[in-house]
């Protein structure tokens, strides 16, 4: 499947991924023997430079993108502020996931991309979260990237309440036992 000029390619039900390390277990490690779900124990890992990337979009009408551009929006400065929720997010991600654990983040960094091509205008975030821990961070970029996407819809919605989150993912992450997984 082709991409329209500017935009990504459509997730399929199963992205493709590439593997630099130890293959991950084909098991729910979120269940016991039991089948009952609880928090992986993680006090036998060793603690790791852990790394992790998601991206998202959401899509608007031109004039809606214009206004975050412009930085002239009711609310005031979209993206700033989508910027700090997204950086919150990330480091209250175990509130809100019930079996996450809480991580001491090293660093949550959240850019967007504004695009007026493709199918519809749209900003694209993307979340970075690292850590020295024993487990990764991937639920952090996540959150951070839904977050921001999130903020900017509900700064926005009195314009334009069509507008439409999509294709959030993660693009790669690296550290702990299974390596580095990139998103072909």
């Amino acid at each position: 499947m082709s991409a329209a000029p500017g935009r990504p390619k459509q997730a399929s039900a199963h992205r493709s991924a590439k593997y630099e390390g130890t293959q991950p277990m084909n098991t729910l490690t979120h269940f016991d023997a039991q089948g009952q779900a609880h928090m992986v124990d993680v006090a036998a890992k060793p603690a790791t430079h852990r790394v992790a990337v998601a991206t998202g979009r959401i899509e608007m009408q031109a004039a809606t993108l214009a206004l975050i551009e412009s930085g002239t929006a009711k609310k005031g400065d979209v993206l700033g502020i989508a910027r700090i929720a997204g950086i919150q997010a990330a480091k209250k991600t175990s509130d809100l996931i019930p079996l996450c654990h809480p991580l001491a983040l090293t660093r949550v960094a959240v850019a967007f991309a504004l695009a007026e091509g493709g199918s519809a205008p749209q900003v694209a975030c993307t979340a970075t979260v690292e850590t020295v821990g024993r487990t990764g961070v991937e639920m952090e970029a996540l959150t951070a990237v839904q977050v921001a996407l999130l903020t900017i819809y509900d700064m926005c919605k009195a314009v334009d309440r069509g507008m439409r989150i999509t294709d959030v993912h993660v693009l790669e992450k690296h550290g702990g036992k299974s390596g580095s997984w990139v998103a072909e």
